[in-house]
């Protein structure tokens, strides 16, 4: 029989596109998907991405606030956040499990989802989601155990959880996550549209003497892991990927970079959710026969 997919996510802040969607794909092909939270009640989406609200430089007027123009753009879109509605009103959702419940011989698939509002910092830093982490990735660099995927600052949970000899278990893997020619820009943009609060877009700032970009996910994860997967240059529908202006559909995922290593599976962004859904769900779905045949 086969076994549920668990989602981790923070208690607040977590993109609604990079959890909703994989849900809804996951839910749509049969899989039952079970949740966990810090402390084992509901989470909560980046409200900010849900409603596009306060993404414009009028969004602290009051009669103003509601209108939206740069936050139309940003915020989710209409089909992520019908799927996100969906979502919370799932019993799973409801009634998640706690970190400290997680068991790896529960599941057969494990998704991080991302997002970058300063909330998820909890997440990204919890010692006892890196202990579950170990037990995906009993050796560093090595196969996980079961299927894993992550998207975003989702990947940066992976990466900071070091082996015992200090090594980031996901070394020297093939992965991606959010760019920095994008999280630049957005924190640019951010700037001038949430001018009252202009590091909305940077989980971590630079400090002292580092460098621009220095505590983005991209460099972070080149110096954890040693490596980052970007868009290649020749690939299909460059333009369409990089751009950061298109996002991918259940029929279309051009503007998709998704990248698998065995059992591993990462992209960069919400843009990218449909495709990275659809891989992980292949992946899952090879896993599953492969231990039915083992059986």
């Amino acid at each position: 029989m086969n076994k549920a997919i668990v989602m981790i996510l923070p208690s607040y802040g977590f993109d609604p596109t990079e959890a909703a969607i994989p849900w809804l794909l996951l839910t749509q092909a049969g899989h039952q998907v079970k949740f966990a939270t810090p402390d084992g009640k509901a989470a909560a989406a980046d409200r900010l991405m849900l409603s596009g609200v306060e993404l414009d430089f009028w969004g602290k007027v009051p009669l103003l606030r509601r209108l939206k123009l740069v936050g139309l753009v940003l915020r989710a879109n209409g089909d992520a956040r019908r799927a996100y509605q969906q979502m919370i009103q799932d019993e799973s959702f409801r009634q998640p499990m706690s970190y400290s419940q997680l068991d790896v011989a529960l599941f057969d698939g494990v998704v991080f989802p991302g997002g970058h509002d300063k909330a998820i910092k909890p997440y990204l830093e919890s010692e006892v989601l890196r202990a579950f982490v170990r037990k995906l990735f009993p050796v560093a660099g090595g196969e996980p155990v079961i299927p894993v995927a992550a998207i975003c600052h989702g990947v940066l949970v992976l990466a900071r959880t070091n082996d015992a000899q200090g090594v980031s278990v996901v070394h020297g893997r093939k992965l991606t996550s959010l760019p920095w020619s994008f999280e630049s820009k957005a924190w640019q943009l951010g700037k001038i549209v949430r001018f009252w609060d202009p590091h909305y877009y940077r989980t971590y700032l630079e400090s002292g003497q580092e460098p621009a970009g220095f505590w983005g996910v991209q460099q972070e994860l080149t110096r954890l892991v040693g490596g980052f997967s970007d868009v290649d240059s020749a690939a299909n529908d460059y333009w369409r990927k990089t751009s950061g202006m298109h996002r991918d559909n259940e029929t279309d995922t051009r503007a998709a970079w998704v990248v698998q290593d065995g059992l591993l599976v990462t992209a960069r962004w919400p843009g990218d959710a449909h495709g990275f859904a659809q891989r992980f769900i292949q992946m899952v779905s090879q896993y599953q026969t492969t231990q039915k045949v083992a059986a």
